[in-house]
C-alpha cells in the first residue's frame, strides 16, 4: 500500500468499519476479513481492534460477548443509534468531498 493510500485511509477507516457494521454485527477478525475482501489487504488486525476500542469509547457501537469454541468469548460489535448518526454524517461529508475532488479533476482536462 502506498504512503498516500495509508494517509488517506487514516481519515476514512473509521467510517469504513462503521459501514461494515451497518450491514451486520461482526467481531474484529470478521471485519478485517471483510476489509481484505474489499481490497484493503494491507490493513493490520491490530489497527482494526484499536479502531473498534475507540468506537466503543465514543459510544458508536454496542458490544456483546459471545462464547467461542476456542478460547475466550468474542466481542461482537454492532452499530447503535449514535453510530448510525455518525455514519450518516460520514457519508454526507464523503459525498461533499468526492464531488469537490471530481470537480477539480474535471477542470484539469
Amino acid at each position: 500500500m502506498s504512503k498516500q493510500m495509508t494517509e488517506m485511509l487514516k481519515g476514512t477507516l473509521e467510517g469504513i468499519v462503521l459501514a461494515i457494521l451497518s450491514v451486520q454485527p461482526a467481531y474484529g477478525y470478521e471485519i478485517t476479513a471483510r476489509l481484505r475482501e474489499q481490497g484493503f489487504s494491507d490493513i493490520a488486525e491490530g489497527t482494526v481492534y484499536a479502531l473498534l476500542v475507540r468506537n466503543e469509547q465514543k459510544g458508536f457501537v454496542a458490544v456483546e460477548k459471545v462464547p467461542s469454541e476456542k478460547g475466550p468469548p468474542r466481542k461482537v460489535y454492532s452499530l447503535n443509534a449514535q453510530g448510525h448518526e455518525y455514519l450518516e454524517e460520514f457519508w454526507r461529508t464523503w459525498s461533499f468531498l468526492a464531488e469537490r475532488l471530481e470537480q477539480l479533476r474535471e477542470r484539469k482536462a
